[in-house]
């Protein structure tokens, strides 16, 4: 299933819980999924938590 813009509605879930879960931007999750793959979730959580210490 995809939303209106054609993005899978599954995507939008990963990127909404690494974003609540790490405190980045919606825009570094999206880089970080494409860049480290949605099924990850241990690499991306890391990622996710060294670029949160950066801001």
């Amino acid at each position: 299933m995809t939303d209106e813009q054609g993005k899978p509605q599954a995507m939008d879930g990963l990127v909404h819980r690494l974003v609540k879960e790490s405190g980045i931007t919606e825009e570094q999750a999206r880089e970080l999924i494409a860049l480290l793959g949605a099924h990850n979730w241990p690499s991306l959580m890391r990622e996710a938590r060294i670029l949160a210490g950066k801001r």
